[in-house]
């Protein structure tokens, strides 16, 4: 009897230690669906719904980005200046820099319309901080620096134009996005996107650059009527929205 009992000992350890494994392996792959819920600043996020994938990277030292944001060679593909007259800024317009970064175009805007109020917002608190600094020192006193939530984008006073340029595939669910935007618009606020096409040189990975139908189709289901397309950019898409009243 002796023999019996020694295998089914050794049937119950094996069994034992495959459902171990099992339940190591389910453990798992929760912690790896919660941790796809969740931004790359923590934030919790229902499950994507873009057609293309939001790309997620990190920009918290603004100093070594500033290297590449602020180089004079992007210049000469970016345009900044025709794009900001592009953009008919006029006096008293509170204008919203979304996805700011170390203020390319918020530094810009406000050097050119002293009389308009320039926010430059942006969700990495290095970056905030790097742009208030840039502001106290150049003596801009109509720039101010504001840190966003990635999901919820409240802007401290409603803007009658908000600007996006190469942000708008950093961001997850983005006609919930705009929609979180809209109470933050003045009546009849504007939306001016800059992002790249699927044929610029640079960017993002070409799964993440979404093409520019798909941007105007998430705009008009978040309740925003496209009023100009630009052709000025060489390697960027330029689309102005308003948002319905």
């Amino acid at each position: 009897m002796l023999a019996p009992m020694k295998n089914y000992s050794r049937i119950f350890v094996f069994s034992f230690i495959v459902a171990a494994a099992f339940s190591s392996l389910r453990m798992e792959a929760a912690e790896q669906e919660g941790s796809a819920n969740h931004d790359h600043h923590g934030s919790t996020v229902k499950e994507n719904q873009d057609p293309t994938p939001a790309f997620h990277k990190h920009f918290k030292d603004a100093k070594h980005w500033a290297k590449s944001f602020e180089d004079p060679e992007r210049d000469k593909w970016q345009k900044p200046d025709e794009v900001i007259k592009l953009l008919g800024i006029k006096a008293g317009t509170v204008v919203a820099d979304l996805g700011a970064g170390t203020g390319y175009f918020s530094i810009r805007m406000a050097k050119a319309h002293p009389e308009a109020k320039i926010i430059g917002a942006d969700i990495e608190p290095d970056m905030v901080a790097y742009l208030e600094q840039q502001a106290q020192e150049r003596k801009l006193t109509n720039l101010s620096a504001y840190k966003i939530d990635a999901a919820k984008p409240e802007l401290p006073a409603k803007a009658g134009l908000a600007l996006m340029v190469d942000t708008f595939h950093h961001i997850d669910n983005r006609v919930d996005y705009l929609k979180n935007l809209a109470p933050s618009l003045a009546p009849k606020g504007q939306v001016a996107l800059i992002d790249f096409t699927k044929a610029s040189p640079i960017g993002p990975p070409a799964k993440h650059r979404i093409e520019p139908e798909e941007v105007i189709a998430q705009f008009k289901a978040a309740g925003y009527d496209l009023q100009k397309r630009f052709d000025d950019l060489p390697n960027q898409y330029f689309l102005l929205f308003q948002k319905h009243e």
